[in-house]
């Protein structure tokens, strides 16, 4: 049988998708011996991924995401393959595509979000937009074989819009890695002191880093959208000067408006990072007091697991997926109750045996997930799907 997975989001350029649509490979390749696959890619992460299974090929499909291309052309390259199922790690199926697939459905923020705050673009287009995308979820869940989500709550939410997908949707969990790549001390030194993060006096010679010279941090590692609802770590930190609050991620549209609103409000213990790569991540986890995650809607909740895999204690907001994902190894706020935050945030850097704490329980959690299981479960589904056609 022959299987085709667009992995057009494949790798670090696609964010928490690029992560799960990399690892489901990565294990596919592991766990499947007797069917083919052909991995459709983009130019931008076409190198990215070298096959080490011969069983897999990839081929490069240059249309980008949500584009009129993707819609009308790639449906063709799709054909030339003759598969007999193709999977769809993203609900932006081309509406053209005549044969059999599945769909992974990771959350309905859009859905749940149309704001116009997700977009930088004008009202009108926005408008379009939204309509379009209502359009080919829609069409996507209708027409699949079968539909994955990520979480029991993603697939209510999935239920509750879309009844067309009752009987043909399971849940199955993503995971975390714990990246182990190291930097030399000479390069942490560097890096800490590139983010002003040092707490020794100017001119000190290097030394190997600890938290004894480093400015107690708290961290978030993601993007700015707004349901992100990375404002409440902005106004947190006015409640704890003696903090410096760390926020890691690429730098842009949204990232730089919450740059801007930091620095109107004269905000002295917010840092942005802007991108780092995995090395130093592992660096800024190592040493970080807590992680906050104040999202207000996620699907699964993949960042502050990540965080546990990597031994710090997690203070999560209580919405969407997080309390079925992250149980009772996280500690959790209301975001939309007043002060919620800093409360349980207090309680948190107070309390050295509540951090230990949180730390044991995410480890343990963290290895209750696995990316294999997640690929297992996925392969079953292409096997039953294509042999009922």
């Amino acid at each position: 049988m022959r299987i085709g997975i667009d992995a057009r989001f494949y790798g670090s350029a696609g964010k928490g998708l690029g992560r799960y649509t990399e690892k489901l490979i990565e294990h596919l390749e592991l766990l499947d011996t007797e069917n083919e696959y052909v991995v459709f890619l983009r130019r931008e992460n076409f190198n990215e991924y070298v096959p080490k299974n011969p069983r897999f090929q990839k081929v490069l499909a240059r249309y980008p995401w949500y584009s009129f291309s993707e819609q009308l052309l790639f449906p063709l390259l799709l054909l030339r393959f003759h598969l007999d199922l193709v999977h769809f790690p993203h609900f932006n199926v081309p509406f053209w595509y005549p044969k059999q697939f599945i769909v992974t459905i990771h959350d309905l923020i859009l859905l749940r979000y149309p704001t116009l705050l997700n977009t930088t673009r004008p009202t009108f287009f926005y408008l379009i937009k939204f309509a379009a995308y209502r359009f080919v979820i829609a069409c996507a869940i209708r027409r699949a074989r079968h539909v994955i989500a990520v979480s029991h709550f993603t697939k209510e939410d999935i239920l509750q819009h879309y009844p067309a997908a009752r009987g043909k949707i399971s849940v199955t969990y993503e995971a975390a890695d714990a990246f182990c790549q190291t930097l030399a001390w000479q390069e942490e030194w560097r890096l800490f002191s590139r983010f002003q993060l040092l707490d020794n006096k100017p001119g000190d010679a290097p030394a190997k880093v600890t938290r004894a010279i480093l400015k107690p941090y708290i961290l978030y590692v993601g993007n700015a959208y707004p349901h992100k609802n990375l404002e409440a770590l902005l106004s947190a930190s006015v409640s704890f000067p003696a903090h410096t609050f760390v926020l890691v991620g690429k730098e842009d549209y949204f990232y730089a408006r919450l740059k801007e609103a930091a620095r109107k409000r004269g905000l002295q213990n917010i840092i942005f990072t802007g991108f780092v790569n995995d090395r130093e991540l592992n660096a800024l986890y190592r040493f970080a007091v807590c992680y906050v995650f104040p999202s207000l809607y996620e699907g699964f909740g993949l960042p502050p697991l990540e965080a546990m895999a990597r031994g710090l204690p997690v203070l999560s907001s209580d919405q969407g997926a997080l309390p079925e994902i992250l149980k009772e190894a996280a500690g959790y706020f209301n975001p939309r109750v007043l002060g919620s935050l800093e409360r349980e945030l207090a309680k948190i850097l107070d309390s050295e045996t509540a951090r230990a704490e949180f730390v044991r329980r995410g480890y343990l959690l963290a290895a209750h997930y696995s990316f294999e299981t997640m690929a297992r479960a996925t392969l079953t589904l292409y096997i039953s799907s294509i042999k009922n056609q």
